[in-house]
């Protein structure tokens, strides 16, 4: 049974809707990015779901998820906090804000938080060149980019996210 469907069905048919049906492998990314929405990432079912779905490979679905940096194939943190560390950015200080911020958070690049809540990884041009240290944070369905920052300011901004999320989880219960 494909899993994807069952869970979302409408979801599925509206975004397949898009596309004419001779150009259904369109679809790819937005059922990728509906798939990783519950887990925070595209388990090897939902690969297979959407080859299924679109008559494609799971390989073919695969390389998507592997070349692009708003999709994870293993699970992370709910934020991913993604620092741009190419060439221009490093010359305005990307690559030392990425070690301090791992060093003051306990973490090596590519880990997660231990409350579970940030994974920190580099990634390549985030087209803000003339604003590094910038990083975009995926989580919660929505990207943000914080450009001009340095450590102190993105520690601050994690303690508000850890706010809000704890009264999540007050409200809830």
């Amino acid at each position: 049974m494909n899993e994807l469907l069952q869970n979302y069905p409408e979801e599925v048919k509206q975004i397949l809707a898009k596309y004419p049906a001779e150009y259904k492998r369109s679809a790819v990314m937005p059922l990728l990015y509906l798939a990783q929405r519950k887990e925070g990432y595209v388990p090897r079912q939902a690969l297979e779901d959407i080859a299924e779905i679109l008559e494609m490979s799971p390989t073919e679905v695969a390389s998507i998820v592997g070349f692009y940096t708003l999709y994870y194939d293993q699970p992370a943190g709910r934020y991913h906090i993604q620092v741009c560390t190419d060439l221009p950015c490093a010359l305005r200080g990307a690559d030392k804000f990425l070690e301090e911020l791992c060093q003051r958070l306990g973490i090596r690049e590519g880990e997660t938080t231990p409350d579970g809540l940030f994974t920190v990884e580099a990634v390549k041009c985030l087209a803000a060149c003339h604003r590094a240290p910038v990083f975009q944070v995926q989580g919660d369905g929505e990207i943000e980019y914080h450009e001009n920052q340095t450590v102190e300011l993105t520690l601050a901004w994690m303690e508000q996210v850890r706010e809000k999320v704890r009264a999540e989880k007050e409200a809830q219960s």
